[in-house]
């Protein structure tokens, strides 16, 4: 029997199509640079997304450029979607001036930038629910066509701010994508561990609204869920709880040894799996790739990635008389 070639979602172009790969690829070379960097002593803490990039790309290709977006900490892939560049993220590493997300005074992972629409999370777990319905409850009011989106871990769910996100969502019938990436872990709690049932879209039947589970590793199929939960908040029908699920590849964070909670075994095995390869292999089926452009590719990226090390590595550390600036007005009431 004939193998049945892929067919690209709906509104996805050609180009659209290839520019997610590319996002994903960037999340990938430049978080495995990160890693390289903080061994050497260069950078203090990696929060890696390496594993998570269809997840991440795929949910955040569904939104305009005026939706809005909280991401989590591990979302380096939206951040590199919405149209953080590698210069930024690498600032932002480093802990430099001209940071976007905080102007070096953040630590990594905390992606927030003004000109993309994208409102930067607490170190506070899931806090960022909160901040998202507030922002999607303000688009209501303001009769805005537009939709708010927020990511978080399975982990997060535990915590009250998700129920209390999910119920106030769906009182007001709030234009907000939840999106929970549950790559299995809570650091090193796995799943089984944390909750009763097997899927959190589960959760969403308590609060009235669609609860979808796709896998995470096939960032079409996530693209696919996601527009269909955008439009649907778009149209005033209210929130969704969309659920990938995927697998982090790497350790929770670099000051976690993930040897002591999963075997190498399971890790080898989500390897295989691989989103990046995955997609790659989509496209090449497409007509799309080959194996020529992905090394050109890959060479542009590695160069541009370099060229940012040395350029945030030179660049200059946050004044120091900055360190409370906008944390409380100054004398002008700013």
């Amino acid at each position: 029997m004939a193998k049945t070639q892929p067919k690209a979602p709906q509104g996805l172009s050609q180009d659209g199509l290839v520019q997610i790969y590319k996002d994903m690829l960037v999340a990938r070379l430049l978080d495995e640079r990160m890693w390289t960097l903080n061994r050497i002593g260069k950078a203090p803490f990696v929060i890696s997304c390496q594993g998570q990039e269809a997840s991440q790309v795929g949910w955040a290709a569904a939104l305009r450029p005026d939706d809005v977006v909280v991401p989590y900490y591990r979302d380096m892939g939206v951040a590199i979607q919405r149209g953080m560049t590698i210069r930024e993220l690498m600032l932002a590493f480093f802990g430099k001036q001209g940071d976007p997300n905080s102007n070096g005074r953040q630590m990594p992972g905390h992606f927030g930038c003004r000109r993309l629409n994208m409102v930067s999370g607490s170190s506070v777990v899931i806090v960022q629910m909160l901040h998202a319905v507030g922002v999607a409850y303000a688009m209501k009011m303001r009769k805005q066509d537009r939709v708010a989106a927020v990511a978080f871990g399975e982990g997060a769910t535990a915590e009250g701010d998700f129920h209390e996100a999910l119920n106030w969502a769906s009182i007001y019938r709030l234009p907000v994508l939840f999106v929970c990436e549950n790559n299995g872990y809570a650091i090193s709690v796995p799943q089984k561990k944390e909750m009763a049932v097997e899927n959190v879209s589960e959760r969403a039947r308590a609060y009235d609204m669609p609860g979808v589970t796709v896998d995470g590793n096939d960032v079409l199929a996530v693209y696919e869920a996601a527009v269909e939960a955008v439009e649907r908040g778009r149209r005033g029908d209210g929130p969704t709880l969309l659920e990938l699920k995927t697998y982090r590849v790497v350790p929770h964070s670099s000051d976690d040894d993930d040897r002591v909670y999963r075997s190498r075994e399971e890790v080898e095995a989500w390897k295989q799996r691989d989103p990046i390869k995955q997609y790659q292999l989509t496209l090449i089926e497409m007509g799309l790739w080959d194996a020529q452009r992905d090394q050109a590719v890959r060479a542009e990226i590695q160069a541009e990635i370099e060229a940012a090390v040395e350029e945030a590595d030179r660049a200059p550390f946050p004044a120091a008389e900055d360190a409370l600036r906008f944390v409380y007005a100054d004398e002008e009431g700013r």
